[in-house]
């Protein structure tokens, strides 16, 4: 069992929380560029070197915003395939339909678009590679989810789940980064579009129904 915080710890996570909620607004409010640490301090209650103790910088500010929402749907991700009963094709629209709607809960299309630039531009930085180790989690879930229902014998056994939810994340993650350079474009629409380009590869892995048993 976990130990309660004490108030120091209570005190911490709470100047954490305050300065990344203000970091999410200010960052959608302004854009990415033009807010300044100093902005989000004010909008935080706090002083500018207390962000500055959590922060080496906005990019810094910005990936750990990434990671809560990664972190968040990570955990409603184990529930939903702790839970799941449906088909393959109900099973895994469902969990990048979680990923997709989640998306823009803290970040707007323009705040993704920093943080993969971000990654991209300097690949040796603590940024990049926590940017990086987020992406290689949310594969792994889709991978756990493709391993559950081979167990629960919706997935063909021969199949190997890991190649097929890796293969299920990078098309969910590249088309998830066209998305977000296309302002005009809305979820429901990339939702249709993968789940359009899954729907043969599911068919393909399902595992056929079993006949019904005769009555002896």
């Amino acid at each position: 069992m976990t130990a309660p915080m004490g108030l120091r710890e209570r005190q911490k996570a709470d100047r954490l929380r305050r300065i990344l909620e203000a970091a999410s607004t200010r960052f959608r409010r302004l854009g990415y560029d033009a807010a300044r640490i100093e902005d989000i301090a004010e909008e935080a209650g706090v002083s500018v070197g207390t962000v500055y103790n959590y922060f080496g910088n906005k990019g810094d500010v910005l990936v750990a915003i990434v990671s809560v929402e990664v972190e968040e749907i990570l955990e409603e991700g184990a529930q939903l395939i702790a839970a799941s009963t449906g088909d393959v094709a109900e099973a895994v629209g469902a969990l990048i339909g979680l990923y997709y709607d989640h998306s823009l809960h803290y970040l707007s299309k323009e705040m993704w678009r920093t943080a993969m630039a971000l990654a991209i531009r300097s690949p040796d930085t603590p940024v990049s590679r926590r940017y990086t180790a987020l992406d290689a989690r949310l594969a792994g879930q889709v991978c756990t989810l493709i391993e559950s229902l081979q167990t629960r014998g919706k997935v063909r056994p021969e199949i190997d789940a890991t190649a097929v939810g890796t293969l299920l994340f990078n098309n969910l993650n590249m088309m998830f980064i066209e998305f977000a350079k296309d302002e005009e474009q809305s979820l429901s629409e990339l939702k249709a579009q993968v789940s359009w380009q899954n729907a043969p590869l599911l068919r393909l892995i399902a595992a056929p129904d079993r006949p019904a048993t005769p009555p002896g």
